[in-house]
């Protein structure tokens, strides 16, 4: 069956759409911090792109599967239902799993940024409250999504998507690592995303949660770090 004009057309603007809300120009700050990879690059455990590929490797296996993407599933679900309540429950299981005060800040400035944007952008037609979603980058990320007509699962595959690149280019920068080596880890991984998304929608509410003690850590110790060009 062949797709008519219109389909084809509502496909292409959300999709559009996806590549508008992944991209590294959001002005949400993104760019500005490594999530305690600067430290980790510092202090010798990644230094070059296997080490570098091996590290996000690890956390895309357990934070992102464990944390990011069940959340991610959970608080579409609430939005779409204009449940306040659940939403800002989500909201609060996230903060909790993000292990350091660096991590915390990032989730919430990024947040507040991300609401200021879809405000601008009339985004907020909805009964949540825009303090829950200052709060938290995933909801205003989800929140966009809907409004977008961007599919759960695409969301969740560019959520992860944008986060790996942000981490790769992060790489690039204070390793250093050449361009190709970079396309070239971010190409290893494509066919990881899926998988790991597919994994994070099966995890049960007692199973959110993941320890990741190295991440923790860095970004612990980045918080002192003498010189240092990233926020987290």
């Amino acid at each position: 069956m062949t797709p008519t004009t219109a389909t084809v057309i509502t496909m292409n603007n959300s999709l559009l759409r996806l590549l508008h809300l992944v991209s590294p120009t959001l002005p949400t700050g993104a760019f500005s911090y490594s999530q305690g990879l600067e430290w980790a690059v510092e202090n010798g455990w990644i230094y070059d792109s296997k080490s570098l590929a091996s590290w996000l490797l690890d956390l895309a296996e357990h934070s992102m599967a464990y944390v990011d993407i069940p959340l991610l599933l959970r608080m579409y679900i609430a939005i779409q239902n204009n449940d306040q309540k659940k939403l800002t429950h989500w909201c609060r299981i996230l903060l909790a799993c993000r292990e350091s005060s660096e991590l915390q800040e990032e989730e919430q400035t990024r947040g507040r940024a991300l609401t200021t944007l879809l405000e601008s952008l009339n985004l907020l037609k909805t009964r949540i409250s825009t303090t829950t979603l200052q709060k938290s980058q995933l909801a205003g990320y989800v929140l966009a999504a809907i409004q977008w007509k961007i599919g759960l699962q695409d969301a969740a595959q560019g959520y992860v998507w944008a986060w790996l690149e942000n981490q790769v280019i992060t790489g690039i920068k204070i390793i250093p690592l050449g361009q190709t080596q970079g396309q070239q880890l971010l190409m290893q991984f494509i066919p990881e995303i899926p998988r790991i998304v597919e994994y994070g929608f099966q995890i049960k509410d007692r199973e959110i949660g993941a320890s990741s003690p190295a991440l923790a850590l860095a970004c612990s110790m980045h918080e002192t770090q003498y010189t240092r060009l990233y926020r987290s």
